[in-house]
């Protein structure tokens, strides 16, 4: 039996029409004492049913769903029009290519391989609910290069949206995009961590990302950064 915490628990929603994944992954989060599973659904269409009147902090959603798939409850639930904006972690394997990369444009704060080890699982809902994103996971970092390097030129940001960042900036975005995090930033440029949150604020700023995955595609889609480097 865990002890509880003294602030209420993340509330989170796993839609996946395998039943099997939603009770590993609710096994999982119910072991903590910070979250719970509040809301289980098969398919997008059901859960933005339930969701209209159960809220939650989080959303674990895979993308190949009868019905309505993740792709289009993804954009759903965090777009401008949603009664009640929702974050949204996508679940997905490698061989989805794009439409993981769509999720992302949609509005998802991140993902998550299926095959993730439960301890980055469980590290991702906490990041993705006190506001950042996750891209931390060396796979998911070269999946994001994968992503990024298979889309269609038509789709790409073009490089001139880079124009408005100042060198440091630009170094600040090429880290990000490597995965490391502000304290891992901050070592690498000798600078104070409150300095690096300054930097990363005005990168998302200036490129009107909502949040850091959205500001690593963008230096993929640009060639700031490039697979593999």
């Amino acid at each position: 039996m865990t002890e509880p915490t003294t602030d209420a628990p993340i509330r989170v929603a796993l839609v996946d029409d395998q039943q099997l994944v939603r009770a590993g992954f609710a096994l999982v989060i119910n072991s903590q004492p910070d979250m719970e599973v509040v809301l289980e659904a098969s398919d997008g269409a059901q859960a933005l049913r339930l969701l209209g009147s159960h809220p939650v902090d989080v959303v674990l959603m895979d993308v190949r769903m009868p019905t309505m798939d993740g792709l289009a409850a993804t954009a759903a639930l965090t777009g401008a029009d949603a009664a009640r904006p929702t974050k949204v972690i996508i679940l997905t394997t490698f061989d989805l290519d794009e439409y993981v990369l769509q999720a992302i444009k949609a509005g998802a704060s991140g993902f998550l391989l299926k095959d993730t080890p439960p301890e980055d699982m469980l590290a991702a809902i906490r990041t993705v609910h006190h506001g950042d994103a996750v891209i931390a996971p060396s796979s998911t970092k070269r999946l994001i290069g994968h992503l990024a390097s298979v889309l269609p030129d038509a789709e790409r940001t073009p490089p001139a949206v880079l124009d408005s960042l100042t060198e440091r900036e630009r170094e600040v975005l090429v880290l990000m995009a490597r995965g490391r995090s502000n304290t891992e930033i901050a070592s690498d440029l000798f600078v104070a961590e409150a300095t690096v949150k300054t930097h990363v604020g005005r990168v998302l700023a200036k490129l009107g990302a909502r949040d850091r995955v959205q500001a690593v595609v963008i230096a993929y889609e640009t060639g700031l950064v490039s697979p593999g480097s």
